[in-house]
């Protein structure tokens, strides 16, 4: 029979559908293997077809804008939103609207067409991390600014527009409803048990074990109790913190080992999936270093959401987040 479980930070149900129960083998996968293409314009060598760089890692020497690079931070060619302008908020009645002010920015994370995150070593993961920490520290600065995600498409079925491996950054004016409904779930758990409950998540998923995946001294990896998706995996900070950016640099390093090992356990169990990662932070301008937990979130695109979603705002899912961990403990790489 299946299963309705209720995620225990924003509220929401989900339906772990045990009668249309898949393992690995039973989705119609879709493999992300970047192919050659002479005329990507994130190759190192054409970067006289992108935007001019706002930050470049690994040169020696070199100019701004040349070859010789490890990492390249770029404004989006078509961004959603436009840092230039005044923010200007206005309302006919019911129906309220701004300008698009915000800032939209690609990273580059890697000079190299056919490298992911996954074949990536350590220490250039952390790069791609460690540049995640400075844009958002500068963006931060901006004040009409009131929240900054991370996120990264990988594989057309995830929204990728171009192979190349990379991720963006959006600022935004207003706090996303989605971030809000997370924040102000952990903050009413922190007015009834004075505790973070994300803090409270690890220590009853390491106590359980049926759930966590693997970790390492800073950080676990996770499926959580409520998925949304089958496979979708969390990476939370063992030490409490708000902010992905105020995060000292050793918990980057530890962040970056795991991630590697977590999308390297998924290339082998799931065949090299398309997915999303999103990095969950705090909003920039609230005090919620008491409640609210950073974390990172992987989904891959496994199902489709369908008009039952759309309508009720419940999700289905077709794996029961146990048998998922099992599936990732068991691919080691």
């Amino acid at each position: 029979m299946s299963e309705l479980r209720k995620d225990p930070v924003t509220g929401r149900w989900v339906i772990i559908s045990t009668e249309r129960r898949k393992r690995p083998t039973d989705f119609l996968l879709e493999s992300v293997q970047p192919a050659p293409d002479p005329n990507c314009p994130f190759d190192e060598g054409h970067e006289h077809m992108t935007p001019r760089e706002i930050l470049a890692l690994g040169r020696n020497g070199s100019g701004p804008d040349s070859p010789g690079w490890s990492l390249r931070v770029i404004p989006n060619q078509f961004p959603v939103l436009r840092v230039e302008g005044t923010l200007d908020r206005q309302g006919e009645g019911l129906f309220d609207k701004m300008n698009g002010i915000g800032a939209h920015e690609v990273i580059i994370e890697s000079p190299r067409h056919e490298d992911t995150l996954a074949t990536l070593d350590e220490r250039a993961v952390e790069q791609v991390l460690w540049a995640f920490r400075e844009r958002v520290q500068d963006l931060k600065r901006d004040q009409r600014f009131r929240y900054i995600i991370i996120f990264k498409n990988h594989g057309a079925a995830a929204g990728a527009s171009l192979a190349h491996s990379c991720s963006q950054i959006i600022a935004l004016p207003i706090v996303p409803r989605e971030v809000r409904d997370e924040v102000d779930g952990a903050h009413t758990h922190y007015r009834t048990k004075e505790r973070c409950v994300f803090c409270d998540i690890l220590k009853q998923e390491s106590e359980d074990g049926r759930r966590l995946i693997a970790e390492n001294a800073d950080v676990a990896a996770v499926a959580p109790y409520a998925p949304r998706f089958p496979f979708e995996t969390w990476l939370l900070p063992k030490r409490h913190q708000s902010l992905f950016e105020d995060a000292p640099r050793h918990e980057y390093a530890s962040l970056a080992r795991l991630l590697g090992d977590i999308l390297r356990r998924m290339n082998k169990a799931l065949r090299m999936p398309p997915y999303n990662l999103l990095i969950h932070s705090a909003p920039v301008v609230e005090p919620a270093g008491e409640y609210y937990h950073w974390h990172v979130e992987i989904i891959p695109k496994l199902t489709k959401v369908a008009g039952f979603e759309w309508a009720t705002g419940f999700y289905l899912n077709p794996t029961s987040p146990e048998e998922a961990a099992q599936v990732l403990r068991d691919a080691r790489v």
